[in-house]
């Protein structure tokens, strides 16, 4: 049976959004929406949003899919094994910058296709929230000239709105940072703005009907919050996430649904719960040579800055763990590795079962980044504050925190 909605997955990274929506599986056992086409326009976001676009396509990954999960055949013997599969996924999913006429050239006759067709569509998608986000705006400050007017990531959700407007879907979702309901271009509130543009996307004021996703007692923009941690995410992440529904169809919805889908659940987690069997890793170092013997002096040597920079009474605490910390580092007679392949199972029972595959018989991805050696101080104070303190430090400001922890 084909799937209830197709899927138009928009600003789409590697595919987050989609995966939740592909995974939802009606009474007879068939996806109820199916991801018909995905945009994004970074390189490794896409690879990512590429396969498993590949992956989607069986109704259970086949072995050479795990076999190149655990490391034993390459990404070349994988494909090729299902070349009508793959070729499927790269029609599926589009590595272009949305908002450039080279985009909307290649998209606009596969939208124009979409609404023609009997399959009701679905959009989703998150515009950039670089511009919105609490830290990219204090970060847009520090910009000598910076003109938010002319910030085009401000203005990114227009061709969101765009696309909407060609395609008419019957629902969309829409997500961004929570930072967006308090971001002003001028001195006008950028949220009152996409509200209105959304609301009017289908050519008249009242097309779609805004909703939010939570059952909430908050009125105004903080309706359309959603905490993650109320809902057994391990992660106090907060997002906006609107959902839109056409109008013709919003009519026929029970009072009850426009007030919030879900209710908020009593199972919470941590991120202790569901990595702390990880095998244990070093960061890296970068702009210089990067070892096991050269990051143990690194490290130990930025614990000691951070632990020279806690002059204060009250941090004394805090600078004996540091320099403790900084002994043990240098001490350690064993390597520090930067990856590791070692599964692992969440403590958390209930998490547990949604995120394990049997199937895997090693773990990809788990490795480390690399940093600077200012980085690595901040660090280290910030994570032996928390353990004094139990609670993160807070910074009087950027130029006294750098004079602080800087060497």
């Amino acid at each position: 049976m084909a799937a209830k909605f197709k899927v138009v997955d928009l600003f789409a990274g590697p595919g987050g959004l989609a995966e939740g929506f592909s995974s939802i599986r009606g009474d007879d056992d068939q996806r109820v929406f199916d991801i018909t086409l995905s945009v994004e326009k970074e390189v490794a976001a896409h690879r990512t949003l590429r396969l498993r676009s590949f992956v989607r396509q069986f109704d259970k990954p086949p072995a050479l899919y795990y076999d190149y999960l655990n490391g034993e055949i390459s990404f070349a013997s994988l494909t090729s094994a299902y070349p009508q599969q793959w070729n499927a996924a790269i029609d599926e999913a589009r590595m272009l910058e949305l908002g450039m006429p080279e985009a909307q050239q290649e998209l606009d006759p596969v939208l124009d296709r979409l609404r023609q067709e009997a399959t009701p569509t679905v959009l989703i998608g998150g515009p950039p929230c670089q511009a919105y986000s609490l830290v990219g705006r204090a970060r847009n400050k520090g910009i000598s000239g910076y003109d938010p007017t002319k910030d085009q990531r401000h203005f990114l959700y227009r061709e969101y709105i765009r696309i909407i407007e060609r395609l008419q879907p019957a629902a969309f979702v829409m997500e961004n940072v929570k930072g967006i309901l308090s971001s002003k271009v001028g001195k006008d509130p950028i949220f009152k703005r996409i509200l209105a543009d959304l609301e009017a996307a289908g050519g008249t004021p009242d097309s779609y009907v805004l909703l939010p996703v939570v059952r909430s007692d908050e009125s105004g923009p903080n309706r359309f919050i959603v905490r993650c941690e109320e809902f057994g995410v391990p992660q106090c992440r907060h997002r906006v996430i609107i959902l839109g529904v056409r109008s013709d169809l919003a009519r026929l919805m029970p009072d009850c649904v426009k007030d919030g889908l879900l209710e908020r659940r009593g199972h919470k987690t941590t991120v202790e719960a569901t990595i702390k069997g990880l095998a244990a890793l070093r960061s890296g170092l970068s702009k210089e040579p990067d070892g096991s013997v050269e990051w143990q002096r690194a490290a130990g040597a930025a614990m000691e800055v951070a632990a020279d920079a806690c002059a204060a009474k009250e941090l004394q605490e805090v600078r004996r763990l540091l320099l403790d910390s900084a002994a043990e580092v240098t001490g350690c007679q064993q390597p520090y590795e930067r990856q590791s392949r070692s599964l692992s199972t969440p403590r958390d029972n209930e998490l547990a079962d949604w995120l394990v595959d049997p199937e895997l018989k090693s773990l990809p991805n788990h490795e480390t980044r690399g940093h600077m050696r200012a980085d690595l101080s901040r660090y280290a104070f910030a994570a032996a504050f928390a353990h004094v303190f139990e609670r993160s430090p807070k910074a009087n400001g950027k130029r006294a925190f750098r004079s602080t922890l800087l060497p």
